[in-house]
């Protein structure tokens, strides 16, 4: 700093100039308040007595406050400093009758004080300075330690440490270890503030001396450059020009640091190009590579150094819940395989349902009217949405298979064994009708006889005939239907019906069992059997009660454990109303039940058409069993048609 006195043009101990710049001060004289600063000098003033009234008390105020110091010149009459002045103002006061020693001592008092203001100015600046780096380092480890998509904590981690350097470009380089070869680093990431047009093209350096990065990387040691086009002639690493020659870029001063976990192990490094004088200044001209950039000085090296250490235990973290999110999602995919093993029948159901159910909350976070348009998903409730989907399934592996498979109303054995009845009974039709014939013929001879043959082959015809009514009427009551319909009055006649087994016992043509499985009036399963399939939502619950989940997670089991309510309360297991079924599972139940109805790959039932399958969920939904601002949103945005993406 330049030390200086400030003298008003009334002062008249003009003599007392010389002996100051002989011991290297400036003085200069000012004749209006608005000159009087300390700027970055150690500053002294000469208050005199006409100068009293030019100069304000605000004015002295504000010179003493930047770190100046004042020596006031009293008047006659005058014994010490006024009250209107303020010991605290004034540093130094000399009586009107003064001498040049007494001034020349005065000053030299004012300048240290001037000076040791000057210091502690400086030291509660650096104070100042520190204590903000210091929050925003804080703030940006926060930020940071809160953001978990690796790409978004990569430019999150370039952007904040060019900020906190005013650097107009950087890279980013992540260590990645290829299964059939050593370690390399892969140019991952480039922010340029003043050619954001030159593009990203990732690729892979070794590690070793040839390159800064590489340098850097494999010794572990901050890199800084002053000017990367003269290198020192002893270093083995070179600096690649081209991408400044051919996007016209001046790369000048460079700091290299390397990214070490808490293991001290460099998993990246993070390279920053250009520090400019503000962080928004534009480098257009060649003339601006050559005026606006200056070197990194070692306390930035410091800084940056804290910023990558932060930014390695992030990054490291950010790869960990990579990790670990490829894990679960490889558990749901196997468990989904399960689910469809056990089931063929449904096979591709909860993926499409997924689909559908999450592209109907894409579609309501959209939706600028009706009942839901504040309701919005963030990424991570969209990602649970889409597991609950996929695992809403989950707990048919504990319903049997039998009855998860079942395709008709008998199960295959009950129907060939009945099956085989009617076989047996025409066979024994057959067999008395031909005995009959021959019993005659003993009896009788010839006389009469083909009258015989003609009322018994009457009769015989007439049994064969009901006979094949029977199994055809078992065969079309075997097979389910969509809605409750049709009657099973003339199946029942047949189950009074009897005839004798090969041991003489009198036996119905149809068990009681067969009559009950054969009179389901809709879909394939009969009450017991139903309530069996129904149990899967019990055990899909308490199958996902048991994962440990994350508390962005947390609400799977309870939005894939309603997907069978209705808001009116008839759904199941709990018969749950409205407002106790969240929107996410809401949504489930529509995709589910368009995809039960619309699926071709169901055994038991024929695929509707989507027309058909609209109508029958927009029924449930004037029945109040759906939710109808959902189902609106569901028809209008043409969700079902993502049900194969």
């Amino acid at each position: 700093m330049n030390l200086e006195l400030i003298c008003p043009g009334s002062f008249s101990t003009k003599s007392i100039f010389e002996a100051l710049d002989a011991a290297g001060v400036v003085a200069r004289t000012i004749d209006t308040p608005d000159k009087l600063n300390a700027d970055d000098s150690i500053a002294v003033f000469i208050l005199d007595a006409p100068s009293r009234s030019i100069f304000g008390h605000d004015v002295l105020r504000r010179f003493v406050d930047e770190g100046g110091a004042i020596v006031a010149i009293g008047i006659s009459g005058e014994e010490d400093v006024p009250d209107h002045l303020g010991s605290d103002l004034v540093n130094g006061y000399l009586p009107e009758t003064h001498g040049p020693r007494q001034l020349l001592l005065a000053i030299r008092s004012a300048f240290a004080t001037a000076a040791a203001l000057g210091e502690a100015k400086l030291a509660k600046q650096d104070a100042a300075a520190r204590s903000k780096e210091i929050g925003e380092l804080t703030q940006i480890g926060i930020a940071l330690t809160t953001e978990r998509d690796l790409n978004t904590l990569l430019e999150l981690i370039l952007s904040q440490a060019r900020r906190i350097t005013a650097s107009d470009a950087g890279s980013l380089y992540l260590i990645e270890q290829p299964e059939d070869g050593p370690k390399q680093l892969r140019f991952k990431l480039a922010q340029n503030h003043s050619r954001p047009d030159i593009p990203l093209v990732q690729f892979t350096i070794p590690i070793d001396h040839r390159s800064i990065a590489g340098y850097v990387a494999s010794t572990g040691e901050p890199l800084v450059l002053d000017d990367a086009y003269f290198l020192p002639e002893d270093v083995e690493y070179t600096f690649n020009r081209s991408i400044d020659e051919t996007y016209s870029y001046r790369t000048k001063s460079v700091m290299t640091i390397p990214m070490q976990d808490h293991k001290d192990q460099v998993i990246g490094v993070l390279q920053l190009i250009n520090r400019k004088g503000k962080f928004e200044s534009i480098l257009d001209k060649p003339e601006d590579f050559e005026s606006e950039i200056t070197p990194y000085s070692p306390h930035r090296v410091e800084l940056v150094t804290a910023l990558a250490s932060q930014a390695a235990v992030s990054i490291e973290n950010s790869q960990l819940y990579e990790s670990i999110e490829k894990l679960f999602e490889g558990f749901v995919k196997a468990a989904v395989t399960a689910i469809e093993q056990r089931d063929p029948t449904t096979f591709g159901h909860s993926g499409r349902v997924a689909s559908m159910t999450v592209g109907l909350a894409e579609a309501v976070d959209r939706v600028g009217t009706g009942a839901y348009r504040d309701v919005s998903f963030s990424r991570q409730q969209i990602k649970q949405i889409r597991y609950a989907g996929l695992l809403h399934d989950f707990g048919k592996v504990g319903v049997r298979e039998q009855v998860l498979v079942k395709a008709k109303k008998l199960y295959p054995p009950d129907l060939a064994l009945l099956n085989q009845r009617y076989a047996f009974v025409r066979r024994t039709a057959e067999n008395e009708f031909l005995k009959k014939r021959l019993d005659y013929l003993e009896r009788n001879g010839k006389q009469g006889y083909d009258e015989f043959v003609a009322t018994e082959q009457t009769r015989y015809d007439e049994r064969i005939e009901s006979l094949g009514r029977f199994i055809e009427l078992v065969l079309e009551s075997n097979e389910p239907s969509l809605l409750a319909e049709g009657s099973f009055e003339e199946l029942l006649q047949f189950s009074s019906v009897h005839y004798q087994d090969l041991q003489g016992q009198t036996q119905p043509y149809l068990t009681p069992d067969e009559v009950r499985y054969l009179t389901i009036r809709k879909g394939s399963l009969d009450d017991h059997e139903r309530l069996e399939i129904e149990s899967h939502v019990q055990h899909t619950y308490r199958f996902l009660l048991e994962i440990p989940w994350t508390r962005e997670l947390k609400n799977i089991p309870m939005i894939a454990y309603g997907h069978h309510e209705k808001l009116n309360g008839t759904g199941y297991p709990r018969k749950v109303s409205d407002n106790d079924i969240p929107i996410e599972t809401r949504m489930m139940t529509i995709s589910d039940i368009f995809d039960a109805l619309t699926a071709a790959d169901r055994p038991y039932k024929r695929a509707v058409p989507v027309e058909q399958a609209l109508s029958i969920i927009g029924e449930e939904v004037s029945g109040e069993a759906l939710d109808p601002g959902l189902f609106e949103v569901f028809t209008q945005a043409r969700i079902y048609e993502k049900k194969d993406q």
